[in-house]
């Protein structure tokens, strides 16, 4: 990964961690969920007349990754129900770092050193740390640890479904705009019980529309990387969005900077390096 690489996969992450940090601190997330990706399908509606469609052959990658997400999605919000936002998101994100090794090394033939191998493994325990802190003092139920488990195991699918299917695509930008739209429709069919689906966006739309800003960006961006770039060394800085996270908690919302998140920070700092170099 060249510099440029590594600045855009950590841009992401800055922008990931934003947007999530916003659906975390409001009132109704799985609302504010919704709205965000509706609105950013529809921002994207426009740009495809500029990008066109991507290749036919990413269609059947976009197929699953929507279907992924969508699983991801389910997994997700159950395990947040079950065990909070602080012990599942990073370990999940850990989870999908780890697991996207194997699969992109079977389905890419990617190979990383042992830079890159060292600098996933670390950015892996600065989630799992930040996890551990989340959860002292608290029990986690065998099924909060299933449905963590799904959620880690859909990250990394769909993850390597976007990877493969962006390299098909012949435009990162097109890829990105379709699968936007293809997730939103999913998320409103998965929300067709709780109501039209446009409900949400007129509710949320002031808070929505700079949160669907920031995903698009976020997501385009690993796009392009994951376009040229080693799958797996971008997924791992890209889910140092977990750090970025805990950062905007500390500066923003006034939460504690422990000692035990300092450690996260700087595990993540270190692995920066030895991602670029592996």
């Amino acid at each position: 990964m060249d510099l440029t690489d590594v600045a855009a996969a950590l841009l992401s992450a800055v922008l990931h961690a934003g947007w999530n940090a916003a659906v975390k601190a409001s009132r109704n997330p799985t609302q504010v969920m919704t709205a965000q990706m509706l609105l950013g399908a529809v921002l994207v509606v426009p740009a495809l007349f500029w990008s066109g469609l991507p290749s036919l052959a990413s269609f059947g990658w976009i197929a699953a990754s929507t279907l992924m997400n969508t699983l991801t999605v389910v997994a997700l919000l159950r395990a947040y129900e079950l065990g909070g936002f602080g012990l599942v998101y990073p370990v999940v994100r850990s989870l999908a770092v780890l697991l996207v090794v194997p699969m992109a090394a079977v389905l890419t033939g990617e190979q990383l050193g042992t830079a890159g191998m060292a600098g996933i493994l670390i950015i892996s325990l600065s989630l799992i740390v930040l996890a551990w802190d989340a959860a002292r003092g608290q029990g986690v139920t065998t099924q909060a640890l299933r449905w963590i488990l799904a959620a880690g195991v859909g990250t990394a699918a769909y993850i390597m479904c976007d990877a493969q299917g962006v390299r098909l695509s012949g435009s990162p930008w097109a890829y990105g705009f379709v699968v936007s739209i293809t997730n939103a429709v999913a998320m409103g069919w998965r929300q067709r019980r709780a109501g039209p689906p446009w409900a949400p966006v007129a509710a949320h739309w002031k808070l929505a529309l700079p949160m669907a800003l920031a995903s698009m960006a976020s997501y385009l961006l690993i796009l392009w990387v994951w376009s040229h770039a080693p799958i797996a060394p971008a997924a791992a800085l890209r889910d140092t969005s977990a750090i970025f996270a805990v950062l905007i908690a500390v500066f923003w919302l006034n939460e504690p900077f422990t000692r035990t998140r300092i450690a996260a920070v700087l595990l993540a700092a270190a692995a920066v390096p030895l991602l670029r170099f592996g």
